[in-house]
């Protein structure tokens, strides 16, 4: 796998010169050529070169001699071996939402397959870039993702804390996906995994995977709560005063759409 940015589709017809062809576009692609590898311009102008690593190294090499993107420096995972599952959450620091853990299984050639396809920490990925990534993982590997919904979440915080919400989510991953070494990135209060690391989604291809996997999922509940509340519901807990304002105005189910445990909903409500 190989990524650059500031590209531009015209500049992507030289390829047609080495033994690529159109493919259908999907949803956030500008452009897909098909051949030897794959190569997906996405509307952000981020291109990504995914297949076996001999033909990524010639594509590579035909873009960065024409001199039409700029090269993205690539993630420089763990070297490891055996089988291994990663978990990751998203949605905890978001005050709209309720919660999402994934994770991901893979063995040595598996973990070759998921590097090919363009898998990094998902933060390093715009939305559009995640959703397609997402679903290749999701039709590939082995994978579980828990999505709570904002009742859910409320219904399971009012006897235990988040950190102990996690802690259960996590294992219940781990029990669905084992046999493997239980990777986890780390949270205060884990106490899971056969292996915690702080920004394990940089180390661990596997947690890199579920993180994308979780962030899909996260997008999907963002989705359906903008189509509840007939406005778009932010990401975030910073600049969501006037939406959940809104959604109380609404008389909209509070518990259905906020996680009713923030200090600052709270703060919020008392201005609706």
């Amino acid at each position: 796998m190989v990524l650059f940015t500031k590209v531009k589709k015209d500049d992507l017809k030289i390829l047609l010169d080495h033994g690529f062809y159109l493919d259908h576009a999907k949803k956030y692609e500008s452009i897909r050529y098909k051949g030897p590898c794959t190569v997906i311009l996405f509307d952000s102008g981020k291109l990504l070169i995914q297949g076996r690593d001999e033909a990524v190294a010639a594509v590579r090499k035909i873009i960065e001699d024409a001199k039409i993107a700029v090269l993205i420096p690539e993630i420089r995972f763990n070297e490891y071996h055996g089988t291994y599952i990663g978990s990751d959450e998203c949605m905890k620091g978001d005050t709209f939402g309720g919660i999402v853990v994934a994770g991901l299984k893979a063995n040595d050639r598996e973990r070759q397959e998921l590097k090919q396809l363009g898998v990094v920490d998902s933060k390093k990925l715009k939305d559009e870039e995640i959703i397609i990534i997402a679903d290749q993982i999701k039709n590939k590997f082995k994978n579980v993702v828990y999505s709570l919904t904002p009742k859910q979440y409320n219904s399971k915080t009012k006897n235990k804390s988040i950190t102990e919400l996690l802690n259960e989510l996590h294992e219940m991953v781990f029990t669905e996906l084992s046999p493997g070494k239980h990777v986890v990135d780390k949270y205060p209060g884990c106490k899971v995994g056969d292996i915690s690391e702080v920004r394990a989604e940089e180390k661990y291809v596997e947690v890199a995977a579920a993180s994308i996997l979780a962030r899909a999922s996260c997008l999907e509940q963002f989705e359906m709560l903008s189509r509840k509340a007939g406005f778009k519901i932010p990401k975030g807990s910073t600049h969501v005063e006037n939406a959940v304002i809104g959604i109380r105005k609404s008389n909209l189910p509070l518990e259905e759409f906020l996680k009713l445990n923030f200090k600052n909903v709270d703060k919020f409500l008392i201005n609706a």
